[in-house]
């Protein structure tokens, strides 16, 4: 193993615990729901979960924007700018927030319009989304400091932080649910009362080990007008490019809750493991960001492409591993998941789309990481805007005739398609000196 692998596996390792731990939350909550005897309760968690995970992801910019530019930073022994991105970054999650829970009434109605829920599922999701905003602050409030710490080549901080917000969910879920006899709301406020304490424990962390740079802090008044451009600039091309991500996401729930709770059920736990493949390789995409934007950054041209090599050489490995697990464990997987038999039969059904998804999905996923360290967030903007079109032109052309099939084969071609524009851009306009 040379010494980019070990560079590449020193973060990615951490990065891919954490990662982990964000579907885990997510089939933690699915499993408990999936035992209460109703598929509605399944389909109920899965709306409330989309609504949280489209509304966090499309302020995924806190964590990306600040991980590239930090670790460009880093690169340049920019210790004042290091400290002054962690800061804006914390600003914005704040008043993001707070903006979320000012409007969530017309936040929760208008997305639950788009998706469309049947009335039971519906009522379900509300209960479970006025619980959870609550939590809002918590979750923005990690998001930057994560994002921070990756661009400081330190992902073993966020994977303590995840590992602790599971095993405070699983334990505060369980106890609410089975204990007090709680439903859905049980579920949410176990989630809640996780989010905080990740926030608690990633603050202590970092005064613990980077308090020393407090010396650095100076007034984001008096901070160059082109230093905040700049910050907007790559975080506004991110949040458009998550547009495009969560109006696919948003359709592809919202299309399956139209087909009934049992296509919503067996699409939600496909999801899961859409997920599960997805954040291990952003463990890779991390390490990306991080080494890929320091020596970017250093104008270290030898050491960059290097990574990149090696990181597709990662990538290619996770797609054998994950297409033969899906294939030998993915049904033996989904009925850990829920006893609902109707469920469990039209899962077999579909199941056979997740062995794709690993192939389809790999080159966006390390892409994503290599565009965020050398912040060429609009690269990331174009393949994306191209591959949302896809993504509908094929719904539009496919759902009618193969139907919940043509769903997934759309879903498939939006992931290929990503990988694919980014890897023309790159050789094209990006593999060059910067």
């Amino acid at each position: 193993m040379n010494q980019r692998d070990q560079q590449i596996l020193k973060i990615a390792l951490p990065s891919i615990v954490s990662n982990i731990t964000v579907p885990l939350l997510g089939l933690i909550d699915t499993a408990i729901v999936g035992h209460m005897g109703d598929a509605a309760y399944i389909g109920a968690v899965a709306v409330g979960s989309m609504i949280f995970s489209l509304v966090y992801w499309m302020f995924g910019f806190l964590r990306m924007g600040t991980s590239g530019m930090t670790a460009q930073a880093r690169g340049r022994r920019d210790l004042a700018g290091v400290v002054s991105l962690l800061t804006r970054s914390l600003v914005v999650s704040s008043v993001i927030s707070l903006s979320v829970i000012v409007l969530q009434y017309p936040l929760r109605e208008m997305i639950l319009w788009l998706i469309g829920p049947t009335s039971d599922v519906r009522s379900l999701a509300v209960t479970y989304f006025n619980i959870v905003v609550w939590g809002a602050p918590a979750v923005l409030g990690v998001y930057s400091l994560s994002g921070w710490l990756v661009g400081m080549q330190n992902s073993r901080i966020p994977m303590f932080v995840s590992i602790m917000q599971n095993v405070v969910n699983i334990i505060a879920s369980l106890c609410l649910v089975y204990g007090l006899g709680m439903k859905v709301e049980g579920v949410a406020l176990g989630t809640v009362i996780a989010q905080y304490a990740g926030l608690l424990m990633a603050m202590l962390l970092w005064y613990r080990y980077y308090r020393r740079l407090m010396c650095w802090r100076v007034s984001l008044l008096k901070e160059k007008l082109a230093d905040w451009l700049a910050f907007f600039r790559v975080n506004r091309d991110i949040f458009l490019r998550t547009v495009f991500l969560v109006s696919v996401n948003l359709y592809f729930t919202s299309a399956g809750a139209r087909q009934g709770a049992v296509i919503l059920a067996v699409n939600t736990m496909l999801m899961q493991l859409y997920l599960f493949f997805s954040y291990f390789l952003d463990g890779f995409a991390n390490a990306g960001e991080a080494l890929g934007g320091r020596y970017w950054g250093a104008r270290n041209m030898t050491a960059y492409h290097e990574v990149i090599r090696r990181l597709f050489v990662w990538g290619a490995a996770m797609v054998v591993l994950f297409t033969v697990t899906y294939v030998v464990g993915g049904m033996p997987f989904l009925r850990l998941l829920t006893d609902e038999p109707h469920v469990v039969e039209a899962s077999r059904e579909y199941v056979w789309w997740a062995y794709l998804i690993p192939l389809a999905g790999v080159a966006a996923f390390i892409w994503d990481g290599v565009f965020i360290g050398i912040t060429a967030t609009r690269g990331m903007l174009v393949s994306s805007m191209i591959a949302t079109c896809i993504f509908f032109a094929g719904v539009t052309g496919l759902m009618g005739w193969m139907g919940n099939h043509g769903l997934w084969l759309s879903m498939i071609l939006f992931l290929a398609a990503r990988g694919g524009v980014q890897t023309y851009l790159y050789h094209r306009t990006l593999s060059i000196n910067p």
